[in-house]
């Protein structure tokens, strides 16, 4: 299974895991720009990492959600979240034009729930015990 998701996880970097990792990168560092935003920049830095190298990893719950969290959300959503799912549709379509592709872009959708709404979530290891427990994006 190691060896699968090394694979997957190469395509992935080829096909869409530099541009999305870019566009992250961007979206964090004007986010650290102002003060106020820096938790904005953070959440951006941190699927940065997950966008990419996806495979053999998760994002998970963390079941300490709270009112400042699904407020962030909002306010992630309108001014990176949707930018950024339209990005992951955007790979998605160019992925899926091969037969190999296919399973890559479906991995970019599934993707989009935590792009949108980051905060609440945090990445784990498909070996963490975590990941077994609690609701999942799955990769």
């Amino acid at each position: 299974m190691g060896l699968i998701r090394f694979i997957l996880n190469l395509i992935w970097l080829v096909t869409a895991g530099v541009p999305l990792f870019i566009a992250y990168i961007v979206f964090g560092v004007l986010a650290c720009l102002p003060i106020v935003p820096i938790p904005f920049g953070v959440a951006s830095f941190r699927l940065a990492g997950f966008v990419l190298w996806p495979f053999g990893r998760e994002a998970v719950d963390t079941g300490h959600a709270s009112a400042l969290s699904g407020l962030g959300n909002i306010v992630w959503f309108l001014v990176a979240g949707l930018w950024l799912a339209i990005a992951h549709v955007t790979t998605a379509l160019a992925q899926a034009v091969t037969i190999i592709g296919l399973p890559l872009a479906w991995a970019n959708i599934k993707l989009i729930p935590v792009t949108c709404f980051p905060f609440g979530k945090t990445v784990v290891s498909t070996s963490d015990s975590r990941a077994a427990m609690l609701p999942t994006v799955r990769r």
